[in-house]
């Protein structure tokens, strides 16, 4: 049995009134989507329980058929497990976003979709201003990237489960004064902060980057801390080997975590220009080798950032286009297999931010049912389908439990 996984992120959205009052999914022309819908199932699922921030951290850890109750610590170390950063019993990690504050105002968190390059050497400036040595700087790629703090063997630790951060995905366009740091720990990032903001304001990088008509990076912006997870692999579960396809550290810190193997694609950038047909390629391909793929792309839900609806709907055509059709073309020469589409979480073009809620889901494949229905979000409302809990819809799409199958 072969079994694909293709991850739209954030594509779930509201009625947009410029779309007809459909949502991007339903205004997008998605004929692959569509016939896997027909041939399968549609139904939907709830991956972010209400007691987390509505994020890709817990919602694809629980896609992934892992309870965020019990084995979610933080974002900033699945990403830190992406880069083969092995953190201690006692070391933190922090996700650095480089941002665009302006008056106290979030204009921009991903600070223009600044390069790796300019991002790695704006962090490199900042080893000067760092006085204490179990803090350290990791590049990481465009605007996320890492803080690292060393605690050595010592449990006493300046951050505690206490310590409350915000996403700055979450404050686009908003005022951020009442959201920096706060509890255990904060008064070290938020001196940091400051002291990165000083050094970004006269950076070379960031004059040559007004110069040429781009926002600078003027902060940074620390969130997402925690200790180490640990996940059971997901061939001890499951007993098939699997591969990431993706451009974005969380889902490769994922796939780390999981045991998977992880496939890079030319020109995957984890943005609107994504190599979207090389994705599909590599997905098309490594299903000679790999019992599940996943394919990642995190085009729909940056489109849902910036409130373009426009451009979410040409996001989800060339996935439908240049990963799903070849794909499902693909399937078709193996015996048996199972495809699932859905996305991590609701990122609705009107508010520019992640939101709690079902997503719509659509699985196909051997022992199940066919619908004959549209893949969207108003036909997942009405089906019986659903996961209350997100983290059992795996184990039922790999087939050991509560799947609708044929009679």
């Amino acid at each position: 049995m072969k079994y694909v996984i293709i991850i739209p992120d954030g594509c779930s959205d509201q009625p947009i009134e410029q779309l007809g009052n459909q949502t991007p999914l339903q205004a997008a022309k998605v004929p692959n989507m569509d016939r896997v819908a027909a041939a399968g199932l549609v139904g939907r699922t709830d991956n972010v329980p209400l007691h987390f921030p509505a994020g890709s951290e817990v919602a694809n850890m629980t896609l992934f058929g892992y309870d965020p109750n019990l084995y979610f610590t933080g974002r900033a170390p699945i990403e830190a497990a992406a880069q083969g950063i092995q953190l201690g019993a006692f070391d933190w990690a922090i996700r650095c976003n480089l941002v665009t504050i302006v008056d106290q105002i979030m204009v921009d968190f991903t600070a223009d979709h600044i390069s790796s390059t300019e991002a790695a050497e704006l962090l490199s400036s900042f080893k000067g201003i760092v006085a204490d040595s179990s803090f350290e700087f990791v590049p990481g790629v465009s605007y996320r990237n890492l803080l690292i703090y060393r605690g050595g063997s010592s449990a006493e630790s300046p951050f505690n489960e206490d310590t409350r951060t915000r996403a700055p995905h979450d404050l686009t366009d908003l005022p951020v004064v009442d959201d920096y740091p706060r509890g255990p720990g904060s008064d070290l990032l938020v001196d940091l902060m400051q002291k990165c903001q000083t050094v970004l304001g006269s950076h070379e990088i960031n004059l040559e980057r007004v110069a040429a008509g781009k926002k600078p990076a003027t902060n940074t912006w620390l969130w997402g801390q925690g200790r180490s997870p640990s996940l059971p692999s997901f061939a001890d579960r499951f007993a098939i080997r699997g591969a990431m396809i993706t451009a974005v550290d969380l889902l490769r810190g994922l796939a780390a975590l999981m045991g998977w193997d992880r496939i890079e694609v030319a020109g995957a950038t984890g943005y609107l220009d994504t190599n979207y047909a090389g994705k599909g390629q590599a997905a098309v391909e490594a299903l000679d080798r790999y019992d599940i793929v996943c394919v990642h792309v995190e085009a729909t839900d940056e489109a849902s950032h910036e409130g373009r609806f426009d451009e979410k709907v040409k996001a989800l055509e060339r996935i439908d286009e240049h990963i799903v059709g070849p794909v499902m073309e693909k399937l078709s020469t193996f015996d048996a297999y199972r495809m699932l589409i859905l996305p991590d979480h609701p990122t609705p073009c009107s508010t520019k931010k992640h939101s709690h809620g079902m997503v719509p889901l659509t699985v196909c494949g051997r022992g199940i049912a066919s619908s004959g229905l549209v893949y969207s979000e108003a036909v997942a409302e009405e089906s019986n389908l659903a996961f209350a809990n997100g983290w059992e819809m795996m184990p039922a799409f790999i087939g050991q439990e509560n799947w609708p199958k044929d009679s």
